[in-house]
């Protein structure tokens, strides 16, 4: 029996084929481009979850520890 090479997915940016050096990604520019959409707030999981929401009472100011 001989078995085939395994392939790598798709980039998931691009769709191009993935580098092993950057799985699951193609180049480190595709890397860079899902890290932007994750810390730009693309990516997010909704909640409806009333125990998850911010208090209404917070005023924005840190207490004061000393």
């Amino acid at each position: 029996m001989s078995q085939k090479p395994r392939r790598l997915p798709a980039c998931p940016i691009c769709g191009r084929p993935a580098d092993p050096q950057y799985k699951p990604f193609c180049t480190p520019r595709c890397a860079d481009v899902d890290l932007n959409r994750w810390l730009g707030g693309v990516y997010r999981v909704e909640v409806d979850d009333p125990e998850a929401e911010i208090e209404d009472g917070f005023d924005g100011e840190p207490e004061r520890l000393h």
